[in-house]
């Protein structure tokens, strides 16, 4: 998911608008995905709200002083500046800052960074 993400904010640094520039690429590294345009977008939206929800906890750990929230929800502008605080870039080999990052929050917090936790999801009625 980051690393489609990842692959969305190069694209969109090279001037494109929009997810497809993102799911031509991960076609392009496994030709059997099912990555859509769509699927990038949810992504980036539930990534944002994560990061802003820890927004106050990762501050402990990495200078966020130059994100700024915008009015729309999930943004390739938002994403990479955060990206660019946790030093995640596109051609590096992200995973291990991705794990740190990852771990660091959830050791402090007792919760997942990204995703909805099951204790705040509205109940199901039949």
């Amino acid at each position: 998911m980051i690393g489609t993400l990842l692959f969305g904010m190069g694209c969109w640094q090279m001037g494109q608008r929009g997810f497809h520039g993102a799911s031509v690429k991960v076609d392009e590294v496994d030709p059997e995905s099912l990555v859509t345009p769509w699927l990038i977008a949810c992504w980036l939206v539930a990534v944002i709200r994560g990061l802003r929800r820890g927004h106050t906890e990762l501050r402990q750990f990495y200078n966020l002083d130059s994100i700024r929230t915008p009015n729309r929800a999930g943004t390739w502008e938002e994403a990479a500046l955060y990206f660019a605080a946790f030093g995640l870039k596109p051609k590096l080999h992200w995973y291990p800052f991705l794990m740190d990052l990852v771990n660091r929050y959830s050791r402090r917090t007792g919760q997942f960074l990204f995703g909805t936790p099951s204790q705040y999801r509205s109940p199901v009625r039949p």
